[in-house]
């Protein structure tokens, strides 16, 4: 698909997001008012009626466009909304507010200098409210990028934008598997490819509504897990 220059598409998985999601939109609306753009909501079919919800809210918007699946998944959500995406310039984000829609025109502006970004916790001026976590977060991290030899800090983000062109090699199911896993494994094919990486830092705020679909210890085993098979890789 031929993408259009300069426009900004905003991907957003969704599943149980009815508190979130319409209050999201409006916010990365504003956020990107001064730019061509769309929003891509992939709903897992969410019993909360969260992409129903959006459709009724926003009718009439060509823009805002929203996709509900049979299929669950995080990963492959992220992977069909990318392959909906019409702009040039492709974000991916979370629909909890961990994401703050205000770093989307930062983003853009450095994607000139770069192939891919990465909004990071762990570069100066990024942090999470969450210390504990985000201590324990710091060290894995760590860990990640010297096993995985990565030029990133923030393995483990989920919130990124890319140059559309440069999807072609990332566009693989073999990728887009999992939950958060599948980020370590686009960084890592991203940096096999070559790609320019760079990072610009976030701040993670807890979330205001809803209850996050993150169990810590099964992360932690997969994204492990992850790393591992990577490093089994010929």
């Amino acid at each position: 698909m031929n993408k259009i220059k300069n426009k900004i598409s905003v991907v957003l998985p969704t599943y149980n997001e009815a508190d979130n999601i319409i209050p999201l939109i409006e916010t990365i609306c504003e956020k990107l008012k001064n730019f061509p753009w769309e929003i891509i909501v992939v709903d897992d079919n969410s019993p909360d009626k969260t992409g129903i919800l959006v459709r009724k809210k926003f009718p009439d918007s060509k823009n805002i466009k929203v996709f509900i699946r049979k299929e669950k998944g995080l990963a492959t959500a992220i992977f069909d909304g990318l392959k909906k995406a019409t702009g040039s310039h492709i974000c991916v984000m979370d629909t909890d507010f961990n994401h703050d829609p205000k770093e989307i025109p930062k983003m853009y502006k450095e994607l000139k200098k770069c192939d891919l970004i990465v909004g990071s916790r762990y570069v100066e001026g990024g942090g999470m409210e969450n210390r504990l976590r985000n201590s324990f977060s710091l060290v894995y991290n760590r860990i990640i990028q010297f096993m995985l030899r990565l030029p990133t800090r923030d393995n483990l983000s989920g919130y990124f934008m890319i140059r559309g062109e440069k999807l072609t090699h990332l566009l693989k199911e073999d990728i887009f598997r999992g939950y958060g896993d599948y980020f370590i494994r686009l960084l890592y094919r991203a940096n096999k490819n070559r790609l320019l990486i760079k990072e610009i830092p976030v701040y993670y705020k807890n979330r205001i509504y809803g209850v996050s679909k993150s169990q810590f210890l099964n992360m932690f085993v997969d994204y492990t897990k992850t790393v591992f098979d990577i490093l089994r890789q010929p």
